[in-house]
């Protein structure tokens, strides 16, 4: 009965506005000449039209339902003072503003647009550039962050901000976006049940896209590529990650995705293509890892250490320097009906499937784990020697890390 009555008063005050609202044009030559002023004298579900020109403003505070679009994206210039826009209110949509020169701070993390402890917001079509940090949400829900274009020009982590960060907030779609050049493109911390969905982050000084303590959050179809490292999930549970891009995402500590303390989640149907690592997996369980491609990768994955019950099933693993990294001679994990294009064996009954079992760890990539410098002898034939001896006979290498059912065509 609460929830109807609910959605029956939220019906009510939408008719309301709908009747009551007004558009208030603002530029140069109208009454009405800085958004300040346009909200100062805005009732509620008002919508101010900024029309295109350049407004020097900053700390603009939105404390009421409002919508604000902008004309043939109006630029408004923070002149590096500090925060541009602050939304305190429910129900306020910013859409089609150009917003430059956020301030910077070593104090405050200032934003182009920062959303405060708000509901069923909506910022889309928004181009930022010269920021500090970009959309900031701060304990709010129930929002949407569409097809915005954030571009940062930074050079070093401790004086740069995130493209879209999240803090505590729930219930948030963050669609179609393009980050790049910021510290992390995507930033997510204490925020649960979040869809980050059709994004382009690239070329971040950090990560693609970083996750802190946030549970029930799916990613899926997003891009993430030439950044310090790809994407790092730490700290969470029942995190869904579906057909991603990642590539290209190279350096001494660069990887496609990195896991770390994970649990419970799903990893299926993305691209791993020449990143220093694909995946790098430490404290991580009971992962579900299918249909997806690990391509020309140094190590396709990394396991070290403290990871159980994961599965690897129905992935492609094609022409990567090691396909498996182990640092134990315990496994618990599950590999099974894979496809390795370093697979010599045969299939008699033409089923499909191997009918040798394939040993994917190297003896080579547990020295390389111990000794980096030996990377140098990595195509030398005395590595092939020892590779084919452990393989014979393993010692170093878990005994039943094998794929007893590879596959001879890979998965399309």
């Amino acid at each position: 009965m609460y929830k109807i009555n609910r959605i029956l008063l939220f019906i009510i005050l939408a008719i309301g506005c709908s009747i009551q609202a007004k558009t208030i044009p603002v530029c140069v030559s109208c009454a009405v000449t800085s958004i300040k002023a346009g909200i100062a004298i805005a009732k509620d579900c008002d919508t101010l039209l900024i029309k295109k020109g350049t407004y020097k403003e900053y700390n603009i505070l939105v404390d009421k339902p409002l919508t604000i679009i902008g004309e043939d994206f109006p630029v408004i210039d923070g002149e590096d003072k500090g925060e541009i826009i602050r939304i305190v209110s429910d129900e306020v949509t910013i859409d089609g503003l150009f917003i430059i020169n956020v301030g910077t701070s070593y104090t405050s993390d200032y934003a182009a647009i920062r959303v405060v402890k708000s509901e069923h917001f909506l910022i889309q079509n928004v181009v930022l550039e010269k920021l500090f940090f970009g959309i900031y949400l701060e304990k709010s829900n129930n929002g949407k962050v569409y097809h915005n274009k954030i571009i940062g020009d930074a050079v070093d982590e401790y004086n740069s901000g995130n493209g879209i960060q999240l803090w505590y907030s729930k219930n948030i779609e963050v669609d179609r976006n393009i980050v790049q050049g910021v510290r992390d493109g995507i930033y997510l911390e204490f925020s649960d049940n979040i869809t980050i969905n059709n994004n382009i982050s690239t070329k971040n000084l950090r990560y693609g896209l970083h996750f802190m303590f946030s549970n029930d959050d799916t990613y899926s179809n997003n891009t993430f590529e030439n950044n310090g490292a790809g994407v790092a999930v730490m700290f969470s549970k029942r995190v869904k990650m579906y057909n991603n891009i990642f590539k290209k995402n190279w350096g001494t500590a660069a990887f496609g995705i990195l896991l770390k303390e994970i649990n419970d989640s799903e990893i299926s149907g993305n691209i791993f293509e020449e990143n220093t690592i694909g995946i790098n997996i430490e404290g991580s369980n009971r992962i579900n890892y299918t249909n997806n491609s690990f391509i020309n990768n140094g190590w396709a994955v990394k396991v070290r250490g403290a990871c159980y019950e994961n599965k690897f099933t129905k992935n492609n693993f094609m022409y990567n320097s090691f396909d498996i990294s182990y640092n134990s001679n315990l496994n618990d994990n599950v590999f099974d009906q894979n496809y390795w294009s370093e697979y010599t064996g045969y299939d008699l009954d033409k089923n499909g499937i191997g009918d040798v079992p394939y040993r994917p760890v190297k003896l080579f990539s547990y020295i390389v784990n111990r000794t980096p410098e030996t990377i140098v002898l990595l195509r030398s034939l005395f590595m092939d020697i020892i590779d084919f001896s452990e393989k014979v006979s393993p010692v170093f290498t878990p005994d039943n890390l094998l794929d007893a059912n590879p596959l001879m065509k890979k998965i399309k």
